[in-house]
C-alpha cells in the first residue's frame, strides 16, 4: 500500500526502509481485506406479543427459525425491546397483527410495531417488512362527521415515519387505506379464496346453489369475488341504517334468498350484533341453511354468546390474524383457517422479488397443495 517509507506525520524521522534491519515494513495487506466475503442476504422473521403463534407457523412453513428478540415492559409501563440475532444486512419480516390478545391490548401492540422497525433500521437491516394481518383503526378510514380524526391515515403515518420499507396485510376495510401510504408499497392479499376452497370441501359442486351475502354495501366487491370462485349465480346485500357505533336501526335485503343456502362474507365481526341481525333477517326471508365468514375474528364481548344464542347460524369461519383459542373454547360454532401458508408464500415472493400477483394464488401456495391453507383441517 505504501512503497517502502511510512511517516508518522510528527516531523519526526521514522522511517524505515524496506527489507532493512529486522522489522518488517509497515504496510497494510489489502488482499487480507478482500478476503472478507460479504454477508449475505438472509430472510429473517421475527414477532413481538399480539400473535407469536401464527408467527410461528409462517417460519415453519418457511423452513427458518423466529430471530430471538426480547418484547416486554419496563417497571413503568414503557416497552422494552431488544433483537438478540445480528440483522445487519439481511431482509426482516415483522409478523404483527396489531390486535388485543394475550394480555397485550391493541395500542401496545400498535407501540410494539413501531419500536420494531425503529430498532431494526437503528441495527442495520437492508430491508424491513411490517407484516400486519390485521391493520388497527382500518374502520375510521375518513372523516364520517366533524371534529373526528382519520385514524387509519395516523397509523399509516406512523410507520412511515419510521422508515418501514414495505407492508404486507390481509383484507384491509378499505381498499383506499393504502393510498394513505405514500411512496410506500403495501399489499393487500385477500382471504376470499381460503372460505372458497372450505366451502368447496365441503359441499362439492353443492356450492353454484349458493347465495353470496354482502352484510353491507361496503363488502360488495368481497362477495362478488367468493361468488365467482365458487360459481355462485346470486348475490344479495343487505342495506342497513347505523345509528351509532355498533348498533343498527333498520335493515333490509336487495335480492331474493328463499329456499337457499347463504353465505354472509365480511372482512371482520367485532361484537356480532349486526351479524345476528342479519343472519335472522336471511332466516325471516326463506333461507335454508346460513354461514358467515370473516377475515379478522376480533369477536369482542359479547359476540360469542350473541353467535351460540342465534340458532339460524350453522358456522362463523374467521381466520387466525387474532388468536382464536380463547374464542374457540367459548363458540362450538366458530371454525379457524390458518393465514400461515398465505403469508408465507407471500413472505417468500417478496423475499425472491417474484410478483405476488402472478403467484401468489397459484394451486398451490408454499409448495403443498392449495387444501394445505386450510392446515389440515377436516369439516363435518
Amino acid at each position: 500500500f505504501f512503497s517502502g517509507t511510512m511517516s508518522t506525520g510528527t516531523g519526526a524521522d521514522n522511517t524505515e526502509k524496506a527489507g532493512s534491519g529486522t522489522h518488517p515494513p509497515r504496510c497494510l495487506n489489502m488482499n487480507s481485506v478482500y478476503e472478507l466475503k460479504p454477508k449475505s442476504y438472509d430472510l429473517k422473521c421475527v414477532t413481538g406479543s399480539p400473535n407469536r403463534g401464527l408467527a410461528e407457523a409462517v417460519v415453519n412453513r418457511l423452513g427458518i427459525e423466529l430471530t430471538p428478540a426480547r418484547v416486554g415492559t419496563f417497571a413503568n409501563g414503557e416497552i422494552d425491546i431488544k433483537i438478540l440475532g445480528n440483522v445487519r444486512g439481511d431482509d426482516l419480516y415483522i409478523v404483527q397483527p396489531t390486535c388485543a390478545s394475550n394480555g397485550c391490548d391493541l395500542n401496545t401492540s400498535v407501540m410494539e410495531l413501531l419500536l420494531m422497525i425503529h430498532t431494526l433500521r437503528l441495527a442495520s437491516a437492508k430491508r424491513i417488512t411490517a407484516v400486519v394481518p390485521h391493520f388497527a383503526y382500518a374502520r375510521q378510514d375518513r372523516k364520517t362527521e366533524a371534529r373526528v380524526p382519520i385514524s387509519a391515515s395516523a397509523v399509516a403515518q406512523l410507520l412511515m415515519a419510521m422508515s418501514v420499507d414495505r407492508v404486507v396485510t390481509v383484507d384491509l376495510h378499505c381498499g383506499q387505506i393504502q393510498g394513505f401510504f405514500h411512496n410506500t408499497p403495501v399489499d393487500n392479499l385477500t382471504g376470499y379464496f381460503l372460505f372458497a376452497e372450505y366451502f368447496k370441501m365441503k359441499h362439492g359442486e353443492d356450492t353454484k346453489d349458493f347465495v353470496i351475502v354482502a352484510p353491507d354495501a361496503g363488502a360488495v366487491e368481497k362477495a362478488r369475488n367468493l361468488a365467482d370462485k365458487l360459481s355462485a349465480s346470486h348475490v344479495v346485500t343487505i342495506l342497513k341504517r347505523r345509528v351509532e357505533k355498533n348498533k343498527v336501526d333498520s335493515m333490509q335485503i336487495v335480492g331474493d334468498v328463499a329456499g337457499r343456502a347463504c353465505i354472509i362474507v365480511d372482512d371482520m365481526i367485532d361484537t356480532g350484533g349486526t351479524m345476528v341481525k342479519g343472519v335472522n333477517l336471511l332466516k325471516d326471508n326463506g333461507a335454508t341453511d346460513i354461514y358467515a365468514c370473516c377475515t379478522h375474528g376480533i369477536l369482542s364481548d359479547p359476540a360469542c354468546e350473541r353467535l351460540n344464542g342465534c340458532d339460524a347460524l350453522k358456522e362463523m369461519i374467521v381466520t387466525d390474524s387474532i388468536p382464536q383459542e380463547d374464542h374457540e373454547a367459548k363458540c362450538p360454532k366458530l371454525k379457524v383457517i390458518s393465514l400461515a401458508p398465505l403469508l408465507a408464500k407471500a413472505i417468500s415472493l417478496i423475499h425472491h422479488e417474484q410478483s405476488l400477483g402472478v403467484n401468489l394464488f397459484k394451486p398451490d401456495v408454499c409448495g403443498t397443495p392449495i387444501r394445505a391453507v386450510l392446515n389440515t383441517f377436516s369439516p363435518q
